[in-house]
Formats: structure tokens, C-alpha cells, sequence
């Protein structure tokens, strides 16, 4: 953990582990919901999410919303502030992480406020 958050440019894989156990090709983007589903249920388990480490969370979450980018938690959303979730145009997961310390703003690029937070479904549980 430790390296890869010093580490310019460091990506992180994550798998959910569950999918290998199901019969058949299992297309899941690891978000616990139903995409590529033929019968629309939930999935859990496959290919969790990426994840990247940049200089700013903060900075680079105001281009990715200027850029039209979907977000699944911006970064003052949820219990763990300074941290976001995008979605790649597949729908896949991308966790956007600081290179260095977790820092918190007081309003993030979606004008969630640090101190509230309220926005984010954790859809794992």
C-alpha cells in the first residue's frame, strides 16, 4: 500500500474473488450490479476496479467532471474522504487515489462537502 501510494503512476488491480465458481462466461464489472447480466440479476465477484495514484485527487477530479466523466464516488462522498470512483465508458470502476497522504477538501468537484459526504451507495452490501 505504502509504495504503490509514493509510486508516480501506479496502478492498481483488484479482483473480487466469487466468479471463477459460476458456470459458464461471466461478464461482471465487479460493481455488485447487473451489468452484462442475460437475466438482469446482480452479480458479485469478477474484476473489481483499478486504481491510480495522481498528484491532486482534488485537481484531477474537476477535469474529469469538465471532461463530462461519470462518477460512482466523488471524492468528499462516502466515509473515506479524499479518495474517488469513475466509471470508464464500459462502466468499469477506476479508483482515483492521492499520491501521498489522504488529504480532504472542504467541497469537492460535485460540491459535496467534506463534513457531509452523503452520495455514495456502497452497492457491495
Amino acid at each position: 500500500w505504502n509504495h504503490c501510494m509514493t509510486t508516480p503512476g501506479c496502478i492498481e488491480l483488484t479482483w473480487n474473488y466469487g466468479s471463477e465458481k459460476e458456470e459458464g462466461k461471466v461478464y461482471n464489472t465487479g460493481n455488485a450490479d447487473a451489468t452484462g447480466t442475460s437475466d438482469g440479476e446482480k452479480v458479485r465477484g469478477g474484476f473489481g476496479h483499478i486504481g491510480i495514484t495522481v498528484p491532486n485527487v482534488y485537481t484531477a477530479c474537476e477535469r474529469f467532471h469538465s471532461l463530462g466523466v461519470e462518477f460512482h464516488k466523488s471524492p468528499n462522498s462516502g466515509g473515506m474522504k479524499g479518495l474517488a470512483f469513475i466509471k470508464d465508458p464500459d462502466g468499469y470502476l477506476i479508483e482515483v487515489l492521492p499520491q501521498g497522504e489522504m488529504v480532504a477538501e472542504p467541497v469537492d468537484c460535485l460540491g459535496v462537502a467534506a463534513d457531509g459526504g452523503e452520495g455514495y451507495k456502497d452497492n457491495s452490501k
